[in-house]
């Protein structure tokens, strides 16, 4: 999330609202912006971990969800995922915002 919010401006230059969602607790989640200084939402998956259920990334077996990116345009359809260790790279969802952006 800090390379995220390190590049802030980026996603913001391409018309992009960035926010976060995790499994933690929403009082841990409070915590962690303040001492990051991050300034998008951070939301909630705690109790029923539906949209990781959702999205397709929940690993049932451990009960966590694994790490991803999904760049989602104005009408709500997916264009971008990363999955795993590359989702902690904003790179390619700023490429994708910028396209989006420009294509629009």
């Amino acid at each position: 999330m800090l390379a995220y919010q390190a590049g802030i401006a980026k996603f913001e230059g391409a018309d992009t609202q960035v926010f976060a969602i995790s499994e933690d607790f929403t009082p841990s989640q409070k915590e962690f912006a303040a001492k990051n200084n991050l300034t998008f939402p951070l939301l909630s998956d705690f109790s029923k971990r539906q949209v990781a259920k959702d999205y397709g990334i929940l690993i049932a077996e451990l009960g966590i969800a694994n790490r991803a990116t999904f760049v989602v345009d104005k009408e709500g359809k997916i264009q971008h995922i990363e999955e795993g260790s590359t989702a902690l790279d904003p790179t390619g969802a700023e490429t994708a915002c910028s396209r989006l952006h420009h294509k629009g």
